[in-house]
């Protein structure tokens, strides 16, 4: 018998930017993704723009614009989210597909600047307003539970070249007044909510590739994460206010990290990096303050935050109701030179010779999201959500349109299995959400052909084909899982 509970939350998850499409539709305005180029496992994506003379010119994500330069989109270039997968104009077929699989709830992403073209403005786009409303419409005619995440990587474009993105206090009440829209324009059509998608990548991206950042640079992200901390608490209020039957959630990058040896500074580092990269957020998130190690921290990198003592007062009254997070692999923590290392996307450090690993050098780690679920638990006792786990894989189309992936569903299995267990020890986990639950832009590489849906769409890496959906092996294995409660893994 598995464990999970009567009412468990099965589902899919997405986001706006990477599967929407329609960028410039309704009044929509830019993000961000709408000037960032495609790439590849070995080649960062990258952002265009405009110099000061006129010339074209592209840039890491990591970079700062030249000055006088102003982000733009070429002519001669292809931008994936763009299109996504156009699920702006397909989105009652796939819904109607999600409801095929039994969807219990579906993770989606409200596009900022749709319904704030530049951010700034005091009444929302209202064709933005009402696309949504006609998704959560179509949701709820089937049944399915909207968890809607407010900001998924896509500030818009605006208030990242006029006020400076999330360096800037005012962006605060910007984001305020956006997520109070949605929390009124949805109110009984949407209960559970994400205020920030795995809003602690802002300091875990700089230490991803080991390289040393000066000071400056941590000084920036610690003061952009403060910002988005008193704008999630101030957001918690406010929807609690507005409806107090909505539930809503951080979202944490989960990475589940062992130390490499038994080398007691292997295990203190270990430490370290569970304060630095998954305690910091969750601690300020969860229980309204900084933890006691943010001071050592601060003074590793000499910042000096910008907090005033109303921000404090709201980081205390703003805490979340559950916990969720995103996980898809683990990694070692170790003070000693290691050959063996893990290079992909997004991954890097020694390799694990116990794990795995995909195709984009991601250690495939099922126990690890049992230790995590258990480890967050314990600290925070709150109810946790996984609302990101997957396997970016190459798919292949047979002649008779079949798509047989073993991999995926073995993969699924694992982790579900993993979870069951957690809830079995006592964790209080009341929904799973698969990432990519239909193909879509990946965000570490702008590619389509790794894909993690259960629903293939015919489209590639240069936006070419028919945009038909259609159901993998997958597809099926999860519609049995998710009728029998996750009793029944078997293929």
């Amino acid at each position: 018998m598995a464990n999970f509970p009567k009412g468990f939350l099965w589902g899919g998850a997405t986001a706006a930017n990477q599967v929407e499409g329609g960028w410039n539709e309704d009044g929509r305005g830019p993000a961000l993704t709408d000037v960032t180029l495609g790439g590849t496992v070995k080649e960062n994506r990258k952002l265009t723009y405009i110099a000061a003379d006129g010339t074209h010119g592209s840039l890491e994500r990591s970079e700062p614009l030249p000055k006088g330069a102003h982000y733009a989109v070429l002519d001669e270039c292809y931008y994936p989210n763009h299109l996504g997968v156009d699920e702006y104009h397909r989105f009652k077929e796939d819904i109607a597909l999600f409801a095929e699989m039994g969807f219990k709830t579906y993770r989606m992403s409200i596009s900022w600047s749709r319904l704030y073209p530049k951010g700034d403005e005091k009444e929302p786009n209202k064709a933005g307003v009402e696309h949504y409303r006609q998704v959560f419409q179509e949701l709820k005619k089937y049944h399915i539970e909207p968890l809607v995440t407010i900001w998924h990587f896509d500030t818009p474009l605006y208030l990242e070249e006029h006020y400076g993105g999330w360096t800037n206090r005012q962006l605060i009440d910007f984001y305020v007044r956006f997520a109070t829209t949605c929390f009124t324009e949805y109110k009984g059509l949407v209960h559970y909510w994400l205020t920030f998608n795995e809003i602690n990548n802002t300091i875990m991206f700089l230490d991803f590739k080991g390289e040393a950042h000066p000071d400056s640079e941590y000084q920036t992200a610690y003061q952009m994460l403060h910002y988005e901390f008193v704008a999630s608490a101030k957001a918690v209020q406010i929807g609690h206010a507005i409806d107090p039957s909505n539930m809503i959630g951080c979202m944490i990058c989960g990475i589940t990290n062992y130390p490499a040896t038994c080398d007691p500074k292997d295990v203190l580092a270990c430490q370290h990096t569970w304060e630095k990269n998954l305690y910091y957020c969750g601690d300020v998130q969860a229980l309204g303050e900084y933890g006691s190690y943010s001071e050592r921290l601060w003074k590793e990198h000499n910042v000096q935050l910008d907090i005033t003592d109303e921000d404090l007062v709201d980081l205390a009254n703003g805490t979340v109701d559950m916990y969720t997070f995103s996980y898809y692999m683990s990694s070692l923590v170790t003070t000693h030179e290691v050959k063996d290392k893990v290079s992909g996307n997004f991954s890097a450090g020694a390799k694990n010779p116990y794990l795995e690993y995909s195709d984009w050098g991601w250690a495939v780690d099922a126990d690890g999201l049992q230790y995590f679920l258990e480890m967050v638990y314990q600290r925070y006792n709150l109810p946790m959500m996984v609302v990101e786990n997957g396997l970016g894989a190459y798919d292949k189309v047979e002649e008779d349109g079949s798509i047989h992936d073993p991999f995926r569903i073995e993969y699924y299995r694992r982790h579900i299995a993993a979870m069951d267990r957690a809830i079995g020890n006592g964790v209080d986990c009341i929904g799973y959400t698969t990432w990519g639950c239909i193909d879509l832009v990946s965000a570490g590489t702008g590619e389509l052909r790794k894909r993690y849906g259960f629903i293939y769409v015919d489209i590639d890496d240069e936006g070419k084909g028919t945009l038909d959906r259609s159901r993998k092996d997958s597809f099926y294995w999860y519609k049995k899982v998710i009728a029998s409660n996750g009793e029944d893994l078997a293929d």
